[in-house]
């Protein structure tokens, strides 16, 4: 197992290094870092000594190195609208978007495993062909149509929660603003976190159904019901614990997935996360924010992916084994 660890971490290094090497090339190719610093009063000579003190007319592997330097330090570059480390402005935004996808992740767990096990079992019960017609009518509805109407019924119409915004929030550790503390917080994340999860919640139905139906026609479930064990035990313990393999994996690129993807979804409800910040950088032209976002969304797919294979390696010993080959 630790070989085995060993080879997904390196692995996840070079992925980490090919990020870099994407995200700066993006910065070195667009925009014109000493223009959105000074603006267009400045000599086109004063401009050129500001561009090599910042080392711009440097080599590009030259400045790459350099930035990877800076990297490791956690230094990604200076954000030209907000005056401040980019890292910074990143870490203070990623409590609202980390949030709201943890709760989006609970409510797709929770409906989820017993809605796709109701319909593995009973697949011709009428409640069982409902719930599959309403699952492809969420995959098919975009987020942000979802969150539009959510926000019609039930903030416009019905008055029961707010529209936007986070609400309430409450400094915990010294750095990280919750609003799952506070009764408003709590009021103010329901609607997000539904629209949220309408992109993952029909997906994971149909995975869980599709496996347990499967896995329910292998032999050992049919050796284990022979046995005479009970049909709870065969269902839960028996053939869930091998549904889940599948969904692990699946889980675990869709929740790296719902992270770089809240953009839409922080866009309708005005939710200040990393996502409604990207879309601020874009419309400032805010290079080195844009290549600090992207840098801090590929180390979360990368450590989430290797967690993900880390947990599947334990579950599955085969995984392992197959990876000497």
């Amino acid at each position: 197992m630790f070989a085995f660890a060993v080879r997904r971490i390196l692995q996840a290094l070079v992925v980490m290094v090919v990020i870099s090497f994407i995200g700066f090339s993006i910065k070195f190719a667009i925009g014109d870092p000493v223009r959105d610093l000074v603006g267009i009063s400045v000599s086109a000579e004063e401009r050129a000594e500001i561009r090599d003190q910042l080392g711009l007319n440097d080599p590009f592997m030259v400045q790459w190195v350099r930035f990877m330097g800076n990297a490791i330090h956690g230094d990604v570059g200076r954000s030209f609208f907000f005056k401040k480390p980019a890292m910074d402005v990143i870490v203070s935004k990623a409590p609202a978007t980390l949030e709201l996808v943890l709760v989006s992740s609970i409510i797709v767990i929770v409906f989820s495993v017993p809605i796709g096990i109701f319909c593995a079992v009973r697949p011709n019960h009428w409640l069982s062909r409902i719930l599959m017609g309403l699952s492809i009518v969420g995959v098919s509805i975009p987020v942000f149509l979802t969150a539009i109407l959510l926000i019609y019924v039930f903030a416009v119409e019905l008055q029961w929660l707010p529209s936007y915004g986070r609400g309430e929030t409450i400094q915990l550790f010294g750095f990280w603003e919750s609003g799952l503390v506070t009764r408003d917080g709590l009021l103010h994340i329901i609607l997000p976190s539904i629209a949220l999860s309408s992109i993952m919640l029909p997906l994971f139905i149909r995975l869980i159904r599709a496996e347990m139906k499967e896995v329910l026609e292998t032999e050992y479930i049919k050796f284990a019901r022979a046995k005479g064990l009970s049909p709870r035990r065969v269902l839960y313990l028996h053939a869930f614990k091998n549904t889940l393999l599948p969904v692990i994996t699946v889980g675990g690129v869709q929740l790296g997935i719902m992270i770089a993807f809240t953009i839409l979804t922080e866009t309708v409800f005005q939710w200040q996360g990393m996502g409604f910040m990207f879309l601020e950088a874009v419309e400032r032209s805010d290079t080195s924010l844009l290549v600090a976002y992207l840098v801090f969304v590929g180390v979360i797919f990368v450590i989430v992916n290797t967690v993900v294979d880390l947990v599947y390696g334990l579950v599955n010993p085969m995984v392992r084994v197959a990876g000497r080959k």
